[in-house]
């Protein structure tokens, strides 16, 4: 049986997106691909859509949203417009903390630097820096404890 114009099987959005075929089943079993449909044989037709949500979906993921938030997420998306206000909330709040992620990470980074000019300076003249590479001025804002992050545990068995 022919399949509608414009629907992909697996193997051709495993193509498109750069992600293998079991990736992109085990978000559909996460319950992260809304909208899979399957032809008469029982085989997965993925629509345009799905190339783009295959990489906010990643994304998300990549700024650190939990799959619970990811799964919210897609059963707002099913349920339509009148979950407008509950998704931008979602965002809105996740942006906050990617925010606070990433001025935790200009600290570290302004830590690393400040490692790399010490032994940089230790490789090239030979002596070991009189000014060691925790003698710096502490930060203005003090990272947040681990207990202040989201749990991940959950997220850690996703594949890569």
């Amino acid at each position: 049986m022919p399949r509608k114009p414009g629907t992909l099987k697996i193997g051709e959005l495993s193509r498109r997106t750069l992600r293998s075929v079991h990736t992109i089943r085990w978000y559909e079993a996460q319950g992260l691909m809304p909208g899979v449909q399957r032809d008469s044989a029982g085989r997965r037709l993925y629509q345009e859509e799905h190339v783009a949500w295959l990489d906010l979906m990643e994304r998300l993921r990549l700024t650190g949203m939990t799959i619970s938030e990811m799964r919210r997420y897609a059963t707002l998306v099913k349920q339509g417009k009148a979950t407008i206000a509950d998704r931008h909330a979602l965002f809105a709040a996740h942006r906050e903390r990617v925010l606070a992620t990433i001025e935790d990470w200009k600290i570290g980074l302004a830590l690393l630097d400040r490692k790399l000019d010490y032994y940089g300076e230790w490789l090239s003249t030979g002596r070991r820096p009189t000014v060691g590479p925790y003698e710096v001025t502490p930060p203005a804002r003090r990272p947040r404890t681990l207990a202040a992050r989201p749990a991940r545990t959950a997220a850690r068995s996703r594949p890569r």
